[in-house]
């Protein structure tokens, strides 16, 4: 530390020598030099370092790139979310490097730090808790202030929680949305279901293990019984992933305190994503599929929608899972039904 303290006595004396005709703004106090700022702003300038974002293990520690592993050895510094876990990482790979934290409650003043050693002409590796800094963590508001200040931002690809937990869901692939954590606030989590509830993609989410049941509740009580996945413990010796609706997870977590945080991937709304691919005009009736079963099948189902809707669940949500099993136009079905109770 104190070798650290005289460098930045030495930086203040250099920048004084070199900027003779400003004297008075130059006599910082020691104190702000070795925060790496003046007035809220980065204090030196010069040859710009990069910005690395280093995608680091979700669990196993074998999920890391060989240029990840290059580069934590080449770069001048690290900036960690978690110190003591990145230690135990560079530790593993025998890698010695000065280590600063980073995360939600200094971002802020670090951020600027940061920024001030890559103007200086430093390296700097960013490592998020685990997965790709910058994705629903504090990195994103390092990304815009070294962007911000001419800074070069490089991304080493590596492990993502939401990628893998997608990927091993069995759910739809192909359009998806992230929304992170969902907020604390009782009101405004609520609030945020509501609004995803009419997304035709699948939609992944954070949660914590306190308000995991909870959310469960309102996203059954709101979406509907939809199919879903829960993964925890992604890459590590417990790994699961509870697949199902969304009543047979929650019915799950009830008997089995959720542990760890977790990864929800839950199905889009397919009534709205069938709306988005039927076309705008009605093909010709000799063109059009014929997706009708025979009758005697028909008056069948339209009996167990009946029966269904009158131990109490959602007629359209029974609809949407005899059109989905059946591979029957939904559309179609809940006309046929329509008509069936009027003739009732």
């Amino acid at each position: 530390m104190a070798r650290y303290k005289l460098s930045c006595r030495r930086r203040v004396n250099k920048e004084r020598q070199d900027h003779p005709e400003s004297p008075n703004q130059l006599n910082w106090d020691i104190d702000i030099a070795e925060s790496g700022l003046k007035n809220g702003q980065p204090v030196f300038a010069g040859q710009t370092g990069t910005l690395y974002l280093c995608a680091t293990p979700i669990g196993n520690l074998e999920d890391i790139t060989l240029r990840v592993l290059r580069v934590l050895k080449e770069v001048d510094l690290v900036a960690a979310e978690d110190t003591r876990r990145t230690r135990g990482l560079l530790n593993h790979y025998g890698i010695n490097k000065p280590l600063t934290s980073y995360y939600l409650h200094n971002q802020k003043q670090k951020g600027l730090y940061l920024v001030n050693r890559l103007l200086e002409g430093k390296s700097v590796a960013l490592i998020s808790d685990a997965g790709t800094p910058g994705i629903s963590d504090p990195g994103e508001e390092l990304v815009q202030q070294a962007l911000a200040a001419g800074v070069p931002v490089v991304a080493l690809p590596g492990p993502s929680v939401v990628l893998t937990a997608l990927s091993i869901s069995g759910l739809a692939t192909r359009r998806f949305c992230f929304e992170g954590f969902l907020p604390r606030s009782r009101r405004q989590r609520r609030q945020r279901i509501q609004e995803l509830a009419e997304d035709p993609r699948t939609i992944i989410l954070f949660e914590a293990p306190h308000r995991l049941i909870e959310t469960l509740t309102w996203l059954l009580e709101i979406w509907g019984p939809r199919k879903a996945a829960v993964a925890r413990e992604i890459s590590k010796l417990f790994e699961e992933v509870i697949r199902g609706t969304l009543a047979e997870i929650l019915s799950h977590f009830q008997s089995n305190p959720p542990r760890g945080e977790m990864t929800l991937v839950i199905e889009g709304n397919i009534e709205q994503s069938a709306l988005a691919v039927e076309p705008a005009e009605p093909l010709p009736e000799m063109v059009r599929p014929v997706s009708a079963p025979p009758t005697e099948m028909m008056a069948t189902l339209m009996q167990e929608i009946s029966v269904r809707a009158e131990a109490g669940e959602n007629p359209k949500a029974v609809i949407r899972e005899i059109a989905r099993n059946r591979k029957l136009n939904r559309r179609d079905l809940y006309q046929t039904w329509l008509s069936y109770q009027q003739l009732d």
